[in-house]
């Protein structure tokens, strides 16, 4: 996400990247382009008018992972929910002979070792951003990404607390040396920090809306566990959004991990699009900690100005 960048460019004319790998297949590329705002860095605008409710595109993420309480539950690539049958078993399955070759590569890598010590770690430490680093180690050393796939989002700037969480690559470290890490010169502190300082501030939770009675009460188990989430997951395009706490667009995951951006409202032709990257119902003084502590910004869109 670029909320943090502030350039003081100005804005400059606005100019198309290629993330065509990151959209799931369309008949016509998106209404958007990616360029720099007024106050923001890099932003996503509308290249012509988009109605209320239209979907403006769908994208695949570079890299994702269930939470540890749906690791049985979900697809362990797609994150799908698992039919009741296929469901707890404490097994890591796949929704789909597709999703499983599309594993292949990098679910290869990861069974050659045990992880349990690794999620052991994370549950008790209340850590997610790991699992993501362990899948991306292991695209990368698959062959399926470079390992500066992530270089182009924005970093976090980690404060001294924050990268105590590197005291898990000796966990990964542990585990590197029959999964070739060393070799590779995967994770290295300066990769594992670099990765981790992206990841933080450009993951999404991934989550369903309710369904089912089922559902409600899984939702509300796993509350209790803290984490009601289906996974977590970074994407290319999304990340480049811009926040604002009255966004006009939504990010939405409807079946699997694949994101889904609609307009909330109207937006014209060179209008930025924003989305929310917090829970927009909490009040100004609410918004305005969570938006410092978690992702680094003081926000001063119209809402916030207005201390509403």
């Amino acid at each position: 996400m670029s909320h943090c960048r502030r350039l003081g460019l100005g804005f400059q004319k606005l100019q198309t990247l290629s993330f065509l790998s990151s959209f799931s297949a369309s008949k016509s590329p998106p209404p958007i382009v990616v360029g720099i705002s007024h106050s923001a860095g890099r932003g996503v605008f509308a290249t012509r008018r988009i109605d209320a409710g239209e979907l403006i595109h769908t994208a695949e993420p570079i890299v994702s992972h269930p939470s540890l309480y749906s690791l049985y539950d979900v697809c362990y690539c797609c994150l799908r929910k698992l039919s009741k049958q296929n469901a707890n078993s404490n097994a890591l399955r796949f929704c789909s002979k597709q999703c499983e070759n599309q594993s292949n590569n990098f679910f290869e890598v990861e069974k050659k070792a045990d992880w349990s010590r690794f999620h052991k770690y994370c549950r008790i430490q209340g850590l997610k951003y790991p699992l993501l680093v362990k899948r991306l180690a292991s695209k990368v050393i698959s062959g399926v990404f470079s390992p500066g796939v992530l270089d182009i989002l924005q970093p976090e700037m980690l404060s001294v607390e924050k990268i105590s969480l590197v005291s898990i690559l000796r966990v990964l470290n542990s585990l590197g040396k029959r999964l070739l890490f060393y070799d590779l010169l995967v994770l290295t502190e300066e990769w594992y920090t670099g990765v981790l300082s992206r990841i933080r501030i450009n993951s999404f939770r991934v989550e369903y809306p309710g369904g089912s009675y089922d559902d409600l009460i899984s939702s509300a188990a796993a509350s209790v566990e803290g984490e009601a989430a289906a996974g977590n997951a970074v994407y290319m395009l999304p990340s480049l959004y811009n926040h604002d706490c009255d966004p006009n667009v939504n990010i939405i995951w409807v079946e699997n991990v694949d994101a889904k951006l609609k307009a909330l409202r109207e937006i014209q032709a060179g209008e930025e699009l924003r989305i929310c990257y917090i829970d927009a119902s909490m009040d100004y003084e609410a918004r305005q900690t969570v938006l410092l502590e978690g992702f680094g910004f003081r926000c001063k869109c119209l809402r916030c100005m207005s201390k509403d």
